[in-house]
């Protein structure tokens, strides 16, 4: 029988290694996985690279991680959220490693890895400092910079329901990256809402299938950025 529902979330983050990438879900405080983040500094693993849309507000959750010094790295579109004071205090003492990349060009290249596709061009950036060092084309006249996709070794993302497959649906515009992550990591691990009996799910408004999905945590109450 086929059930992808873990205990707890410190089960379903127990693996995660030292040095690991990971896809974290979320735009601006929507659809954020707070509490398997939580569970992740619990964890205590580290040297982490992130790649989310932003940098994370207030204490917990992604902020947690950063602040305890777990990510090395944090590849993202948005720095500037609404509270950025952990992750500019890190970065203004050299303690966090930034990678800047349009949001466009953000999902892209998470989509991109998901698909397999090995690299695309796009005039996003084009004669700016993002684009130093990158190839640089005439396509359809017009400038064009080639962009590689973003693999993950793990997703922690968060859903409205599954069912003990791992098929997903989300809340509205919850769902923002979280698709895409799912598909372009090794190991997807969601924390979900509720979870529902097999066919509960109308097929028609599954988002994410459950072949992209490797772990379910039920966390009916979800914790929120603060």
């Amino acid at each position: 029988m086929v059930n992808k529902e873990k205990v707890s979330l410190e089960e379903a983050v127990a693996d995660i290694p030292d040095g690991a990438v990971i896809h974290i879900g979320g735009f601006g405080g929507v659809g954020i996985p707070v509490d398997l983040c939580d569970a992740l500094y619990r964890q205590g693993a580290r040297n982490l690279t992130v790649i989310n849309n932003g940098v994370a507000s207030g204490k917990v959750g992604l902020a947690a991680l950063i602040g305890g010094g777990r990510v090395r790295k944090i590849i993202c579109s948005y720095p500037r959220t609404p509270d950025p004071e952990v992750f500019e205090k890190k970065y203004r003492a050299g303690e966090i490693e930034l990678e800047l990349v349009p949001q466009g060009t953000l999902a892209e290249r998470i989509r991109a890895a998901g698909a397999g596709i090995g690299a695309f061009y796009t005039p996003t950036s084009v004669g700016t400092p993002l684009a130093d060092g990158k190839e640089v084309r005439v396509l359809q006249g017009r400038e064009m910079v080639l962009e590689h996709p973003l693999y993950a070794d793990f997703a922690l993302v968060k859903a409205e329901k599954a069912d003990r497959w791992g098929n997903l649906t989300y809340n509205k515009s919850a769902r923002n990256f979280g698709p895409i992550m799912c598909m372009a990591a090794k190991t997807s691990i969601v924390q979900v809402r509720e979870i529902v009996a097999l066919g509960a799910l109308d097929p028609e408004a599954i988002v994410t299938p459950s072949i992209f999905v490797d772990r379910i945590v039920n966390v009916p109450y979800p914790t929120k950025e603060t």
